[in-house]
């Protein structure tokens, strides 16, 4: 249910838990973990892990399932034990579909008034009383939200001079029920943060040119472009790898937990383990879901292009989902944009002779890790 290298960074950092702090990274199907330490200006990573949720629901691994708290927390600690995992405080992520990130556009008022504004027009965003979440804002700077080249050669409407304001949304029952968990399991939590921003701190370098990040996890895919380290767009799909798994095992007769295994270990590169017709069926039944999901992004680029006359020339991949063999070369056939996969790993310090493995399953620990730089940056 669990892979670690716990064993490996204990014997080779010989830190203690003092300095090192957690990324804690709650999914649909499992929970991630990532311990890292700062040294001489460097994140050094101890250690990391993942714990499938799928058996704790007496479901087969890979499987989407909802739990109670005391679950989750049991499953964190059973985690925690076989990674080797020996800090006691991090921080932990909120999903993104539990949470609302949009952009307001609002006549220029003072921070004072914005205190006054902001609540008020955030209702018309979220569904539930405005006493029922937490709210938080960033004043986009105008620098930030600067027109194209093109855009400035173009004659403009006059219009009442403005800003933009990111709004982020939490509800409060969200945040009791993961601090439930937390201290269930024997964390201290230090902070939490929507799962976007967290997979953007380890998934992107600073640039300015807008990038689209695709998060393809197992219940569900999100999508974000990020311009100058802001969030412009969200988009929520949901399909992800537990979708595809079900239509792979319908499609070969098979169970979940064999189509699991075979997408993990195949995914799209065609195996001498099956036969010709086989290989192709396979392919096929995986390519259903990736379709679909493709089409959603080019949607969201086209739409990002109508609404800011911009062009988003690259797209990330990460999440889970990104792990899938051969999905590289689908995304850049399907995908009107340049395609890389995230190697969170990169923006740590670890032993050489681990760096295959931690490229390989990086993007499904972007979330974790993020979390984890952002209290050893100070964030």
């Amino acid at each position: 249910m669990a892979f670690s290298f716990g064993d490996i960074f204990k014997s080779l950092s010989g830190s203690g838990a003092g300095d090192s702090v957690l990324g804690i990274d709650i999914g649909a199907s499992s929970i991630k973990i990532v311990q890292l330490r700062a040294s001489r200006g460097a994140a050094i990573l101890e250690t990391y892990g993942e714990i499938a949720l799928g058996p704790y629901g007496k479901q087969p691994i890979g499987k989407s399932v909802k739990l109670a708290p005391e679950v989750v927390a049991a499953a964190i600690k059973d985690l925690m034990k076989e990674a080797n995992v020996t800090a006691r405080s991090g921080g932990i992520s909120i999903p993104f579909a539990s949470s609302l990130v949009t952009i307001l556009e609002l006549p220029k008022v003072d921070q004072s008034a914005l205190k006054q504004v902001v609540p008020i027009e955030a209702r018309k965003y979220i569904p539930v009383p405005i006493s029922e979440v937490s709210l938080d804002w960033f004043v986009i700077p105008e620098g930030e939200a600067q027109d194209s080249a093109f855009d400035q050669l173009k004659p403009k409407p006059q219009k009442p001079p403005g800003q933009e304001i990111l709004l982020v949304a939490i509800q409060n029952a969200t945040i009791s029920n993961f601090q439930t968990i937390m201290t269930e399991a024997g964390v201290h939590v230090e902070s939490f943060e929507i799962e976007i921003f967290s997979a953007i701190r380890s998934s992107l370098s600073h640039g300015i040119a807008p990038t689209l990040i695709v998060d393809i996890g197992a219940a569900t895919a999100k999508m974000y472009i990020v311009e100058r380290g802001i969030v412009r767009l969200t988009h929520l799909v949901t399909q992800g790898g537990s979708q595809m798994t079900d239509i792979l095992a319908r499609s070969m007769n098979w169970d979940f937990e064999k189509a699991e295994r075979v997408k993990r270990e195949r995914g799209l590169l065609p195996q001498k383990a099956y036969s010709g017709e086989e290989n192709e069926r396979i392919t096929q039944a995986l390519l259903s879901t990736l379709t679909r999901l493709f089409s959603e992004v080019n949607k969201v680029l086209l739409s990002f292009g109508q609404r800011y006359n911009k062009n988003v020339s690259r797209v990330v991949l990460t999440g889970g989902g990104a792990s899938l063999p051969g999905i590289s070369a689908e995304a850049k056939r399907s995908l009107s944009a340049e395609v890389e996969i995230a190697d969170p790993f990169s923006r740590t310090e670890a032993p050489a002779f681990l760096g295959e493995v931690l490229r390989e399953i990086g993007p499904g620990f972007a979330v974790s890790t993020g979390l984890a730089l952002r209290k050893l940056r100070g964030q």
